[in-house]
């Protein structure tokens, strides 16, 4: 069975996805979704790094909610921020915050989790993963900003991915 699907739960959502985008279930769209399903994950399998187990579901599920949470207040508190900038610009600045990440996976999941986090953006990481250089859109508190980070994000992935 591996060997005709290697990664099923892909190939069940290039199904979908295309019976989906082309809003029809005929027959020969079923057959071209099978063919789709099928061929691209047999074609780019080797372009896939190895999986790594999924650790502490319930962690990543909790992440999951709270970066959702994070990115609708962001998107408040940054808007709130443009509309009084006139009057009180923000105090954007370069933050840099230690790693304990050291996992490639995780390193990639923090950088898509503050990528998607209005305010935050992902400038540079060390050489050696020891730090992450951060632009803030608003922070007055480096210390509390860090320990928040840290605590909320890289603690969570920590236990997801080491």
């Amino acid at each position: 069975m591996k060997r005709w699907l290697p990664s099923p739960w892909l190939s069940a959502g290039l199904f979908a996805m295309w019976l989906l985008l082309n809003q029809t279930i005929a027959a020969a769209h079923l057959l071209l979704a099978a063919v789709i399903a099928i061929g691209m994950p047999l074609l780019t399998g080797p372009l896939r790094p190895a999986g790594t187990p999924l650790r502490h579901p319930w962690v990543l599920a909790r992440l999951i909610a709270a970066v959702g949470w994070d990115v609708v207040r962001s998107s408040l508190e940054v808007g709130a921020g443009v509309l009084r900038a006139g009057r009180q610009p923000p105090r954007g600045r370069f933050v840099l915050i230690p790693l304990a990440l050291r996992n490639p996976y995780a390193l990639a999941s923090l950088a898509m989790i503050t990528a998607v986090v209005p305010g935050t953006v992902w400038a540079e990481l060390a050489t050696d993963r020891s730090a992450l250089l951060l632009h803030v859109f608003d922070v007055d508190d480096e210390a509390a900003f860090i320990a928040h980070y840290k605590s909320r994000y890289e603690r969570p992935l920590q236990e997801i991915f080491e």
